[in-house]
């Protein structure tokens, strides 16, 4: 006895039905954020002053009103390796046209140039400061949004580390972007309790190729805890070997920093 054509039928409609309930089970990946890290450099105590005023009474405020929330400020702390002044702003972004569309809407925007006069009309002989740095990234696919770090304590005493590792090609690069998600480091970090803010692939920068993340600490003996058992976890001992992930790192900066008070966290 043949197959009649509604037994066909009957066949593709639960095939089609199985793939619907696939598709509708799984859930589509978020969309990774871009991350515009700017650091100010300053050579004055006046300079800060006046960075630190635009950018608590003028720039957060108008970028709040363009919708954009969570922007970190810091500076760093004290180190006999570095002493010039700087202010350090993390902005977070769903988009690169997102960047590309701040400067006109505040050029637009009244309250901020009225709030900034100061900082923006500065004349050419007193700046606000002596360079801006900007560097753009954008999130790791095992953490694609930015988290607030959850911290108790003074926020004086918070420990930020912001550090850089910078590859010697392209090649090593990726591996080493690998060995975060695919190798398990995010959520080793993650299992630690390390409170990250932004795992990114620097996309624009003076130093690339590189990749750059951010840990948070209670205070300076809570982030030496926190790295100690990282050094002594299995999972390190055991990723750290792997051939594959040899030679990832060419050159690494640390930067130890502390949140404003206007700072969002």
């Amino acid at each position: 006895m043949k197959p009649t054509n509604s037994f066909f039928l009957l066949i593709c409609l639960m095939a089609l039905g199985c793939q619907s309930k696939k598709a509708a089970n799984s859930e589509p990946a978020p969309e990774r954020q871009y991350y515009e890290l700017k650091t100010y450099t300053m050579a004055t105590d006046q300079q800060v002053s006046m960075t630190d005023q635009y950018l608590r009474e003028a720039y957060l405020p108008a970028m709040k009103r363009l919708g954009v929330a969570n922007i970190g400020v810091f500076k760093p702390r004290p180190s006999e390796a570095d002493s010039s002044q700087k202010i350090v702003v993390l902005l977070p972004l769903t988009s690169m046209d997102q960047l590309l569309t701040i400067t006109d809407q505040l050029a637009e925007d009244s309250i901020y140039q009225a709030a900034g006069a100061n900082y923006l009309n500065a004349p050419h002989d007193n700046p606000p400061y002596e360079r801006i740095a900007s560097v753009l990234l954008r999130a790791f696919t095992e953490m694609p949004m930015m988290q607030t770090p959850k911290l108790s304590g003074a926020s004086a005493d918070r420990v930020y580390e912001l550090r850089s590792y910078e590859s010697a090609t392209e090649k090593y690069y990726w591996s080493k972007v690998d060995m975060f998600n695919a190798g398990g480091e995010v959520s080793l970090f993650e299992k630690l309790e390390f409170n990250a803010v932004f795992y990114g692939e620097v996309i624009s920068g003076d130093k690339m190729p590189n990749l750059m993340y951010m840990t948070t600490f209670t205070d300076q003996q809570s982030r030496d805890t926190h790295w100690k058992a990282f050094g002594e976890s299995p999972e390190w001992q055991a990723l750290k070997v792997m051939p594959r992930y040899a030679n990832t790192v060419s050159h690494s900066d640390i930067y130890f920093l502390y949140p404003t008070e206007y700072s969002d966290y």
